[in-house]
């Protein structure tokens, strides 16, 4: 739909391709905006608190994501039977498809997220590592698409230096990643990681990049309305993970200086503008030291955004909705202010079953998105994440103070979740004096299982 059309239509009823705490933080700002909710659900989760919230729901397949949330023909389906004129896809399943965007506006619908053409060239890493360069974003050694029949792969790893990364064209969240630390063992690793992307993204494109061992993971969150207006609301640190899958985040990031920060908003701001960029995305890098290198784009909202919505005053998932579906946003990129310290402890289920206690922390600086309630049931066909615990403080001090209260307080019973391991984490030395990388919630993880 063209940027003409999105002025003249004032939007009604947003379809939100997505299920969960996503769904539910969605259906809220719409609320907020007087924009009714249609909600899509597996039969799996015809009782979860997103179908509860929403103005009007449909079903649209069995548990099975493959036959429901990634089903586009259905989702299209149910926006056009419920009359939306837009569809937000949320985050993970069909958020970052172009080809779903590009079905959503040959049906005459919005697509709440960029143009798809801009999906698709940020979508395959080794063209958004080409574009990152021509912004001069300093990018990560590597090399072009390679195959295990290519001979010249081995030499490609060889100039860059073991150990190297194999990574995904077109992946994310750590499928088709290997990391190869002998050059015997690279054929069979680029085989594997390719036969994971096929399986995973239905392409089996891979490259190579040279491996940094222990560096941070920084993103910097980004809100454009396509005319131009690039609005950068700081960095957040994702560094705490585990198999590639972060556990906890927060904004600023303890590790990047005022210079580094300025450096890399110089170069993600105008190639946000010449994309003609429309909503919200981040552009994510791996620092070590006082050098930062490009890694990639997630053209949609992060799992992580309320961090940054809470140092920078701003509802995301609003001015995300007002871009793509007005093509203007209710902010000034030059004059926002970031203050304080937020951090967000992600609360993953580590078993299934129903929900037989909650209770939910409060007081001053405290946020609980979830689609949690008494008597829910945790399914096993989705991302074990169940809730976001999110905190703010005047300082990082005082943000881990707050949070430590909060998983103190936050009560979830039925199901085994990894809430006192968050908690031991933030009290952690290495962690609270800000000082670590992405490999060391590995090396301590033993020491987390066992609370020592």
């Amino acid at each position: 739909m063209s940027k003409k059309n999105k002025q003249q239509i004032k939007v009604r009823r947003i379809l939100i391709a997505n299920r969960g705490e996503i769904a539910v933080r969605v259906i809220r700002t719409c609320r907020e905006m007087g924009i009714q909710t249609v909600a899509v659900y597996s039969t799996a989760d015809k009782d979860n608190l997103h179908v509860r919230l929403a103005d009007k729901a449909v079903c649209i397949g069995p548990p099975a994501s493959s036959k429901s949330y990634l089903v586009k023909e259905n989702i299209i389906m149910a926006a056009l039977n419920t009359h939306c004129e837009a569809i937000h896809p949320g985050v993970g399943f069909l958020s970052e498809n172009a080809d779903f965007a590009r079905m959503v506006q040959k049906n005459g619908l919005i697509f709440i997220g960029p143009d798809p053409d801009v999906i698709e060239l940020l979508g395959d890493k080794v063209k958004a590592r080409e574009t990152a360069q021509k912004y001069g974003l300093p990018i990560t050694p590597g090399t072009g698409a390679v195959s295990a029949k290519d001979g010249k792969a081995v030499e490609a790893a060889k100039q860059l230096g073991f150990p190297v990364i194999i990574k995904a064209a077109a992946g994310g969240g750590g499928k088709g990643m290997r990391i190869v630390r002998k050059p015997e063992e690279l054929e069979e690793n680029i085989t594997l990681a390719s036969r994971e992307a096929e399986s995973n993204f239905a392409d089996g494109t891979v490259f190579i990049e040279k491996y940094l061992e222990n560096p941070r993971h920084v993103e910097l969150q980004i809100l454009a309305d396509g005319n131009g207006n690039v609005a950068v609301l700081g960095e957040r640190d994702c560094t705490v993970q585990k198999n590639h899958q972060k556990l906890i985040e927060e904004s600023p990031s303890p590790g990047v200086t005022d210079k580094m920060r300025a450096a890399m908003a110089a170069g993600a701001v105008p190639m946000f503008r010449e994309l003609k960029y429309c909503g919200a995305g981040t552009i994510e890098f791996l620092a070590e030291g006082d050098n930062f290198y490009f890694m990639e784009v997630n053209a949609r909202v992060q799992v992580e955004h309320p961090v940054s919505e809470f140092v920078a005053g701003v509802d995301i998932i609003r001015q995300q909705i007002l871009a793509c579906t007005e093509s203007r946003m209710e902010l000034e990129p030059e004059k926002i202010e970031l203050n304080g310290w937020s951090i967000e402890c992600r609360i993953n289920a580590l078993a299934t079953g129903t929900i037989t206690r909650l209770e939910v922390p409060g007081g001053p600086g405290i946020r609980f998105d979830s689609f949690l309630y008494n008597g829910c049931s945790i399914p096993p066909h989705y991302d074990s994440m169940i809730a976001k615990l999110i905190v703010y403080g005047t300082d990082r001090k005082h943000a881990l103070a707050r949070m430590d209260r909060a998983l103190r307080e936050l009560v979830v019973e039925g199901i085994k979740t990894n809430i006192e391991r968050q908690r031991w984490i933030i009290n952690h030395p290495v962690f609270y004096n800000g000082v670590f990388g992405t490999s060391w919630y590995g090396d301590i993880e033993k020491e987390v299982e066992h609370g020592r």
